[in-house]
């Protein structure tokens, strides 16, 4: 049995990240959707609240399990016994950031591998930050995020929690 995690913040989760995710559980056994906690980092949407959009999102594919997760991904590597960590790309850009992560990440413990994933074209420029962005000004999101996080974001929007 071949597990992979695929971490991200999904803050909120795209269209783009749905894509990623129903690829890679094609592609194995077992993917582990984590959505990674960074106590330094400012959120829009609480850790609680990141977990259920992306389980709605992802609720009719079996053999995918969403977690989250505060610490290192390497720990959760050998929490979970998963050898194998997806990282989609949507540009050259991307792909530095990631290459760095992917050698730290083997660096630290040898037995992990990254698959990157090309986005799909129609993706290529979508990032949970410009859906923010947008929907902060009040424009429509509803192209590039599911209907739960777009009801989710306006109604932070409406609370004065998201601001552009």
């Amino acid at each position: 049995m071949i597990r992979a995690v695929y971490p991200g913040s999904f803050d909120p989760i795209t269209y783009g990240h749905i894509d990623i995710a129903r690829r890679a559980a094609a592609l194995f056994d077992e993917l582990y959707v984590v959505v990674m906690e960074n106590k330094r980092k400012k959120y829009t949407f609480s850790v609680d609240e990141r977990v259920e959009m992306v389980r709605e999102c992802l609720k009719d594919l079996p053999n995918v399990h969403v977690e989250s997760f505060s610490g290192l991904l390497v720990e959760y590597t050998a929490l979970k016994n998963v050898n194998v960590v997806i990282r989609g790309l949507r540009a050259v850009t991307d792909f530095e950031y990631e290459l760095q992560m992917a050698l730290a990440n083997k660096e630290i413990c040898n037995g992990v591998e990254t698959v990157f994933l090309m986005t799909d074209k129609s993706y290529s420029f979508l990032s949970s930050s410009l859906v923010k962005e947008v929907a902060s000004f009040g424009g429509k999101v509803s192209q590039w995020v599911p209907e739960i996080v777009e009801r989710r974001l306006m109604e932070k929007l409406r609370r004065g929690e998201l601001s552009g």
